[in-house]
């Protein structure tokens, strides 16, 4: 895998992503609370603290918990939340090496259909319906990840020509368009009140 991305929008976070399967998924889990650049250039900051060019899901999850949340927590610190997104990104890697060998590209390596693929991501730690359906986007639109479905099976994120989430990102001019996107769902959120 080396791929274009410019979802960190800083070269050496994106040359990351674009060659490390475990790297786009951490990014991915990252993704939320925090801007998208933020969240998508925490795994570079990860390997370099770890003294690593790459992410390993065996030496993560054996990673002492306090010692890898401290890491995490280090200014700039590497989320909002640190010592939580610690923890996640551990039982994420402890879950890759328990069910594929940590091998994250194993998850979607031989998935038969969108569905099918869209059921393994879900069934990852961190990973609810609606970041499933966006990593699946992803996948498909920005790393040629494309089983039968696979628009289908990320709902609304998978159309073409469309600027939604990070699956939409190819440089600042859609991540901008991507941002208002947001923007206005919020707003229109907020304009109907709790349910």
């Amino acid at each position: 895998m080396d791929i274009t991305i410019r979802l960190a929008q800083q070269p050496e976070a994106d040359a990351l992503l674009g060659r490390s399967p475990l790297a786009a998924l951490t990014g991915m889990l990252l993704d939320q609370q925090v801007p998208m650049e933020w969240a998508f250039s925490g795994p570079w900051t990860i390997a370099r603290r770890l003294g690593a060019d790459d992410l390993d899901a065996h030496a993560i999850a054996a990673h002492d918990p306090d010692a890898f949340a401290a890491l995490l927590s280090q200014k700039p610190a590497v989320h909002r939340y640190p010592g939580s997104m610690a923890k996640r990104i551990q039982q994420l890697c402890a879950y890759l090496v328990e069910h594929y060998d940590g091998d994250a590209a194993a998850v979607w390596a031989d998935a038969a259909t969108g569905q099918e693929l869209l059921e393994r991501l879900k069934a990852l730690p961190g990973f609810g319906e609606q970041k499933a359906q966006i990593f699946l986007a992803l996948l498909g639109k920005r790393y040629g990840v494309r089983p039968k479905g696979w628009r289908e099976a990320a709902g609304g994120y998978g159309p073409a020509n469309i600027h939604r989430s990070a699956a939409d990102i190819t440089g600042p001019e859609s991540l901008a368009k991507v941002r208002a996107y947001k923007q206005e769902m919020k707003a229109a959120a907020k304009a109907k009140g709790p349910a």
